[in-house]
Parts: structure tokens; sequence; C-alpha cells
């Protein structure tokens, strides 16, 4: 997507990384993100807008996105650009013990990435493209509709990883789904992703030449609603995978990954009868603190355009798993 351009009066707020460092740190605690420790895992998905293409300031944005990636133990990433200048600029804030894999570029020219804290987590031997052969398309189809599944505009990636206890290993498949518009060519075009990813991650993890049996598709699905009558929830769903705390999130004050809470665009899908216990699932509404100076004297539109370029027109979704 083109990149959201600086606000004009811009300058008129300069950021105290400081205040705003304080002012995340607080909200987390408010929000329930607890100190990271060797009894659990701390995962999150993030789709920073147009990281490595859109023009942030440095360090002072990169500070504030690193100070949230820091909480956890490993961030699945999107929209991470074919330039790396943002993926590099980010982890160039972050302890040393951190490490990243990212992908090659597909569509749009995005690629995706995983940041991970080498303290908590080993990167196992699997990462790669999610592979369909090209034989099984023609039966990924949705209900009703004879359009086979043509491939993914941007292929999700994957990557396996074991907390240091060895007890929890697990495949990250992070996507980033179609999305074109809401018109129903588009809408199902998008469905045919979900339920691809669905229906490998579904087959692949009773394979008995699987890698690791626990399958964990995180990412942007471009899901506005939990809602069972909405398309992208029942494909993604339609094959085992539960978005965990659903009936919680439907009415959480909170609301959704998209900035301001409408949308519930990114999730974290489980297989539960194979996935660890997870004993949260929540999204960092990390606008709500921020700011503050833009927010009292600019109108809600500009103080969201003003966020969004500095941070993301997404807010993160974190899960923290028992270990």
């Amino acid at each position: 997507m083109p990149p959201f351009p600086r606000p004009e009066w811009d300058a008129d707020f300069p950021i105290d990384v400081a205040g705003q460092r304080s002012a995340l740190r607080a909200h987390a605690k408010e929000r329930g993100i607890p100190e990271r420790s060797r009894d659990q895992l701390l995962l999150a998905t993030w789709n920073i807008a147009n990281l490595g293409v859109q023009k942030r300031d440095d360090p002072q944005d990169y500070a504030l996105l690193a100070e949230i990636v820091s909480w956890f133990d490993i961030v699945a990433v999107q929209e991470v650009n074919d330039n790396l200048v943002g993926l590099r600029a980010l982890m160039d804030k972050l302890p040393g013990e951190y490490r990243t894999l990212f992908s090659e570029a597909s569509g749009n020219q995005e690629r995706i990435a995983f940041i991970y804290d080498s303290r908590a987590v080993e990167q196992l031997e699997k990462v790669g493209r999610l592979s369909i052969p090209p034989s099984q398309l023609k039966h990924i189809k949705l209900p009703g509709s004879n359009v086979a599944f043509e491939g993914f505009d941007r292929g999700p990636y994957m990557a396996a990883f074991a907390a240091l206890d060895g007890a929890f290993r697990f495949l990250l498949v992070s996507v980033h789904l179609y999305f074109g518009s809401d018109r129903k060519a588009d809408v199902d075009r998008r469905a045919r992703e979900a339920i691809a990813v669905a229906r490998w991650a579904d087959s692949r993890r009773s394979s008995e030449n699987a890698f690791v049996s626990d399958i964990i598709p995180l990412g942007d699905f471009n899901l506005p609603k939990l809602d069972d009558n909405d398309p992208i929830y029942k494909a993604l769903t339609s094959r085992g995978l539960k978005l965990p705390d659903e009936e919680e999130r439907r009415i959480s004050q909170i609301g959704g990954t998209s900035l301001g809470g409408l949308n519930h665009y990114d999730q974290i899908a489980l297989f539960p009868s194979s996935t660890t216990e997870v004993q949260h699932v929540d999204v960092f509404d990390f606008e709500r603190p921020m700011f503050r100076g833009v927010f009292e004297h600019k109108t809600l539109v500009q103080f969201l355009a003003y966020t969004r370029f500095h941070m993301s027109d997404h807010r993160p979704l974190w899960a923290r798993f028992k270990l």
C-alpha cells in the first residue's frame, strides 16, 4: 500500500521518547501484558505499516516501535518492505540478543519477518514459504463455488521455534492475506487464501512427516469481523482452527486490531487439541496513551493520521502460553 504521508503540521508536536515510553509501559500494565518469565512464552503479531518505505523518524519512532516489540519473546511482523531499512532500524533499537528472519518480497513488494529474543526462543531447522503444489490448487474452493484457488498474492512465511525449555515446539505461519477491496470478487479471493491456509495447516499437522505438529497461523488476515457469518472468518475456521477467547473478544471494550479498534484484521489461530495451553490473547491499543498533545489539540482524524504515520494503522495482538 502507499506510504502514509507525514502531516504538514507534524513539527509542532516533537516526540518525547522517554515520556511516550513511560506512558506505553503504564498502559501495558493496565492491559495485563505480563513481565516476561521462563514459565511462559509471549507471542505477538503486528502489521507495522509500510516498514521500510514510510519515512519514519529515526531514532524516535523506531525506539517506540522497539519498546513494544521488546515486551514479547517472539513477534511476527507484516508489511516489511523489500527495502530493509525499516527492519534494520527497528532491530538496531532492540537488545543485542534479538534476532530476525525475513522472507523474500512477494505481492506489493512486501516481506514478512519474525523477530525473537534468542535468550527465550530457539530457532529450529524448518523455515520457508507455505507451498501448495499446482496439482492441489483446483481442490481449494469455497463451498458452492467452482472458482479454484489461484495462489497467494503475498506468500505466507513460516519458521519453527522452540521455547528454551524445549517442551513447546511450534511452527508459526505468518500471513498477510489479499485485501483488494470490499467487492465480492476480492472478498472471495481473500476467503480462498484463508481456506488454503486452514486446509494446509490441518493436513500438515496430522502428517507423519510433519516437522512439528503444533502449527499456529497468525498475522493480518484482513478479517473485519469475529462473526460466524463473515466469509473470511468462516474460511479460516473451516478446518478446526480456533481464534482464542472469541466470545470475550467479541465484546471487549478494547476492540479489534485496526487503529481505533473497529476491525479484527489480525489473528492468532490455534488447533486447541494440539497446542500448549494458551492463557490469554488480547489486543494492545497503543494509541490510547500516546501523543496526548496531538489528541488534545487536533481532530480525531488528524490524531489517527499522526499515529499511523509514526507507529502503525494496526495494533499488536498478543498471546501468553503456559510452559
